[in-house]
């Protein structure tokens, strides 16, 4: 029995209503220009299988003698011809296969994109998650710090207390400050890059949802699909469109057969032949002869160089895919580790900081160790963010590995 290795996820979350990360596939779906042109171009060849799968256009010629053919029934004046050629037996099917495989092939490819646009979704939404929420966390060690500061003077005025510590607490605030200035001018960039993925103005206001909910994944998580890749789809419908394309070819090498009828008028002849002046209506057979084999040679050869271009590609890419999926599943691994290390970390240091300030606060002693421990707190704290934005973007790239359906 296969072991499953059972990833859990535990998530820092506060409830504030914002905007999933859902709700943003379907506006960068609806919005992307990349992705609308990619449709187009499976749509484009959608309209190739009705060229491919119709006859040729017939042909109707006219001819008009200047000078009058004479015939024991009359002169030939005027003629017309009209011809329909038939490509051998099947043509028309196997290429309205090929056609139909490639638009297949070309839909998978948009498939491709909108995966890999919901990747780039990810990969900008959970960075700005990350800075929000590093913002708050910068907010509210300023505070914890003030609050120090002011017992530090307290105690510096009251005689119990070091001139030092107020200045080693007052040089954490100044830092804390230019943190948080340097978050708030890295926003508008994160905020405008997400925007220009969703197509939208580069300072529209985004909403990031504040809850993020805990997941479990198997080690195995969604191997199987990694096969319904639709680059490896895309690959797979373009071999077999090179297949057909095989028939195609050794079908154009064989004859076509044309049918026809010419008419020609004829004037009143001289004599009194009882058909004279009868007009002159003559069926046709016409046939091709494609004696010239090297082009249709050539053609099939390159059809079945292209399907094993297409199978060595989808196998090199199969490969790369399998390789990739286990690198990004030790990364989750790793990730999984480091949060519950910085989970554990973010506790113990909480309720040591607060018996360590309790004690600083009745016994003047240890002031430099609350604020070496506050620091090592707010390094575990901004540590597990990036943690979690880190997994959420390599989870992102996992899914887009096995195409996963939003």
């Amino acid at each position: 029995m296969r072991k499953i290795l059972i990833i859990s996820i535990l998530f820092m979350a506060y409830n504030v209503v914002g905007q999933s990360i859902n709700d943003y596939y379907t506006i960068a779906a609806e919005n992307n220009p990349e992705l609308k042109a990619k449709y187009k171009e499976f749509e484009a060849a959608m309209q190739k299988i009705p060229q491919v799968s119709s006859l040729p256009d017939p042909n109707l010629s006219m001819g008009y003698f200047i000078s009058p053919v004479e015939t024991r029934l009359g002169p030939q004046n005027m003629r017309f011809s009209l011809t329909q050629m038939f490509p051998w037996f099947g043509t028309l099917k196997a290429q309205k296969n090929a056609a139909t495989l490639m638009a297949e092939s070309k839909y998978q490819a948009f498939l491709n994109a909108k995966n890999q646009l919901y990747s780039q979704v990810a990969t900008a939404y959970y960075p700005l998650y990350e800075l929000l929420k590093l913002k708050d966390i910068e907010q509210e060690n300023i505070k914890i710090l003030e609050s120090y500061k002011n017992i530090a003077n307290a105690k510096f005025e009251n005689g119990k207390g070091s001139l030092v510590d107020v200045l080693r607490v007052d040089i954490m605030i100044k830092d804390a400050q230019t943190n948080l200035e340097i978050l708030n001018k890295k926003e508008p960039a994160l905020t405008s890059w997400f925007n220009s993925i969703l197509n939208r103005k580069y300072d529209e206001k985004i909403v990031v949802s504040k809850k993020i909910e805990t997941i479990e994944l198997p080690i195995e998580y969604r191997k199987d699909s990694i096969a319904t890749n639709p680059i490896l789809q895309e690959l797979e419908l373009k071999k077999q469109a090179s297949e057909a394309t095989i028939e195609v070819a050794r079908k154009q090498g064989l004859p076509k057969l044309g049918v026809g009828l010419d008419y020609v008028f004829v004037g009143n002849g001289m004599n009194n032949f009882p058909d004279s002046g009868k007009d002159v209506i003559m069926p046709m057979v016409t046939v091709s002869l494609p004696i010239f084999r090297k082009k249709y040679d050539a053609a099939v050869t390159e059809a079945k160089l292209m399907q094993e271009n297409y199978s060595f590609q989808k196998e090199a890419y199969e490969n790369k895919l399998n390789g990739t999926y286990y690198k990004l599943v030790f990364e989750l691994q790793k990730e999984r580790d480091l949060l519950k290390l910085y989970e554990g970390q973010v506790i113990t240091l909480s309720k040591s900081l607060s018996l360590l300030f309790a004690y600083y606060s009745n016994a003047n002693k240890d002031f430099e160790e609350v604020l070496r421990m506050q620091q090592e707190l707010l390094k575990y704290q901004k540590l597990q963010l990036s943690s979690i934005s880190t997994f959420h973007v390599k989870l992102a790239e996992l899914d887009y590995l096995t195409a996963k359906q939003f």
